[in-house]
């Protein structure tokens, strides 16, 4: 057997140029392979990321109310109240229009929303300064508000500056009681992931002159709750509205499950296309070997006219092909492992190779010297040693 890889190499040593372009193919393809998953991996781990950062163990509620048929904030929070072992939190969730204004600047991109005491922990955030909206606030119908960093920043140069002082949502005052800590240090632009302001659900219904709170949003205790939680709200829902057509629940944890599973299914669909330059390598290794049988013939002979077994000389080519298939195997490993590093950085993303789309890529490879070798081996194995003497 060592004797076999011996020859094999001294085979391929012999024949450089002829044994490179053999390898290229697979050089390329496992390349391609590893290049591509890789790609496609630190794409799509950045959009899980970002999925998973809105809250895996968050529940969405969307009601349509209508005269005969609907569900307040009362009865929401009765119903959390009453499936405790399921939830965490709960909180209403209206939309304002309108602009955020101090004596001297005015922010027109500021998300206004009105939410309930639980929506900090919801988001799982921390305050920066002050406090956040209690419980208090919501029934008293206060015109308080809690701040993003960024408008806090923005209007009074601060966020420590900005507790205390006075804003116009509408024409109307409100008192900035918090500033909810900095979220992205990346993202400092109007309309950005900080530049957002709360106030109570209840005063919100009042400033946007709508008193049918739509939104809702729960957390589980659990995330392996959530199908379980979500199953629990539509049947409530179903209770009251009589039709599916008046409420959607969307669970997060779901969501992120269905994204996993496409990003599965295009890494593998992506992983198998760049598997085929693997196959069109392999015939050429398979045509490289089956030349070398030709060019070789006479050599065979001699072998088995000295008492070579058809073992021995199968062997020895199935070894030969495997070995050129193993060598444009590992260059092409270092070749996609740099070019992941190299395209991922061109394209401002970051490439993540995994031991996986390696090892595949390189089992493949070798397999497919194993396999196209076998043929040309086989033949080899086969001729005739007066026949294969007779050769020149």
């Amino acid at each position: 057997m060592l004797q076999s890889f011996n020859l094999a190499l001294k085979s391929i040593w012999g024949n450089k140029m002829r044994s490179f372009l053999t390898m290229l193919g697979i050089i390329i393809g496992v390349a391609a392979v590893i290049i591509l998953v890789s790609l496609v991996n630190g794409q799509m781990s950045y959009m899980t990321e970002s999925f998973a950062s809105m809250g895996t163990n968050r529940i969405t509620v969307n009601v349509t109310n209508i005269t005969t048929r609907s569900v307040g904030a009362d009865e929401m929070y009765e119903f959390f109240e009453d499936n405790s072992d399921l939830f965490e939190e709960m909180s209403p969730t209206v939309q304002v229009g309108g602009m955020v204004k101090n004596s001297q600047d005015t922010m027109s991109a500021t998300s206004i929303s009105g939410v309930g005491e639980g929506y900090l922990n919801i988001l799982d955030r921390e305050m920066f300064a002050g406090r956040f909206i209690q419980y208090s606030d919501v029934i008293g119908y206060q015109k308080v508000c809690v701040l993003g960093y960024y408008p806090a920043v923005e209007l009074w140069g601060s966020a420590q500056q900005a507790v205390g002082q006075t804003v116009k949502l509408n024409g109307q005052a409100y008192t900035v009681v918090g500033v909810v800590e900095r979220q992205d240090d990346d993202d400092w632009e109007d309309g950005g992931s900080d530049d957002y302001l709360y106030i109570p659900y209840s005063t919100a219904t009042k400033l946007s002159q709508n008193t049918n709170i739509n939104n809702y949003t729960f957390t589980v205790k659990e995330v392996n709750q959530a199908t379980e939680a979500k199953e629990v709200i539509e049947e409530y829902l179903f209770t009251v509205f009589k039709t599916e057509d008046l409420y959607n629940v969307t669970a997060m944890s779901e969501m992120l499950d269905e994204l996993n599973s496409m990003i599965s299914m295009m890494s593998a669909v992506l992983g198998g296309i760049a598997g085929i330059s693997l196959l069109v390598a392999g015939v050429g290794v398979m045509n490289i070997m089956l030349v070398s049988v030709t060019e070789r013939t006479r050599e065979i002979g001699i072998r088995k006219s000295l008492g070579a077994k058809r073992r021995t000389i199968m062997t020895q080519f199935v070894i030969e092909a495997a070995m050129t298939s193993t060598i444009g195997g590992i260059l092409g490993i270092f070749l996609g492992l740099g070019g992941s590093v190299g395209l991922g950085s061109l394209l401002g993303m970051t490439a993540k190779p995994t031991i996986g789309s390696v090892g595949l890529a390189f089992g493949v490879s070798v397999a497919i010297g194993l396999i196209f070798g076998y043929m040309p081996a086989n033949r080899a194995a086969k001729l005739n040693p007066i026949d294969a003497l007779r050769s020149e």
